[in-house]
């Protein structure tokens, strides 16, 4: 996520390019959205299981990134793909995951307002993926990516996880529940989220999974892509921002 803010942050003064990125966390890592309360991490659980944890620049609630892609994409906000505000942008670059996946033989369809209404309670409920948001990628009504977005410096960031495989409980264990709110809140999440594996019957790899949203987003949204590393410059300002915010205890307990 340093390396996303870099990026963005070069791109916003005028020495970088626009940028579609795909990684995965290792070790484990716990992520909380921007204005999320610290207190809600069980950091003893999190020590015991050996995953780290950190606080995002973009809204949302919690996330455990682990067996997973995630995805990041840099644009400058007067690109046509992303004007007309938040939720026009959302729509139109969820609609490129949507083409991505449907390259894999996957029907999946973008969330609505009406599909799951949120009451007050799950509003502050501290699982992403526990409830979809508007445009959401959703397998069977089930949320498959989660997305969020950030815009700053007029420069867009949206990025996502795609859950590939494995137990989307295992967030539970390292969030302050009581032991009835876990027993509880793991049948709820089976409800309402799948993973890539679960949807499509088989375990797919990273890399087949980004080449096909690759594929999904040029297609969309008419891009052409060209592999590139990181510049010495981004390199440099992720470190930084790497040590100042994503792994100092300030930056993520500061609310």
């Amino acid at each position: 996520m340093a390396i996303d803010e870099a990026m963005l942050t070069q791109l916003a003064n005028g020495h970088g390019l626009p940028t579609l990125r795909f990684y995965q966390w290792q070790p484990a890592c716990l992520s909380l959205g921007y204005s999320q309360s610290w207190q809600e991490v069980d950091e003893a659980a999190c020590r015991q299981l050996g995953y780290t944890w950190t606080r995002r620049p973009t809204g949302g609630k919690a996330i455990l990134h682990t067996d997973e892609l995630t995805y990041s994409l840099i644009i400058p906000h007067h690109d046509p793909r992303v004007v007309g505000g938040i939720l026009r942008s959302y729509q139109t670059l969820s609609c490129g995951l949507l083409a991505g996946l449907q390259k894999l033989g996957i029907a999946v369809e973008q969330a609505n307002q009406h599909d799951h209404p949120r009451t007050s309670a799950e509003r502050h409920r501290p699982v992403c993926f526990d409830t979809p948001a508007r445009y959401e990628i959703l397998w069977q009504g089930k949320k498959l990516i989660g997305s969020a977005q950030l815009r700053r410096k007029n420069v867009v960031l949206q990025h996502g996880t795609l859950p590939l495989y494995g137990d989307l409980s295992r967030i539970i264990a390292v969030l302050n529940f009581s032991e009835e709110q876990r027993a509880w809140q793991k049948t709820f999440l089976a409800e309402r989220a799948v993973t890539l594996a679960q949807a499509i019957g088989r375990v797919v790899s990273f890399a087949e999974v980004a080449t096909a949203l690759t594929a999904g987003f040029a297609e969309h949204l008419n891009l052409t892509f060209v592999e590139m590393a990181l510049t010495e410059a981004e390199q440099i300002l992720a470190q930084q921002l790497r040590i100042e915010h994503y792994t100092n205890e300030n930056w993520n307990k500061r609310l």
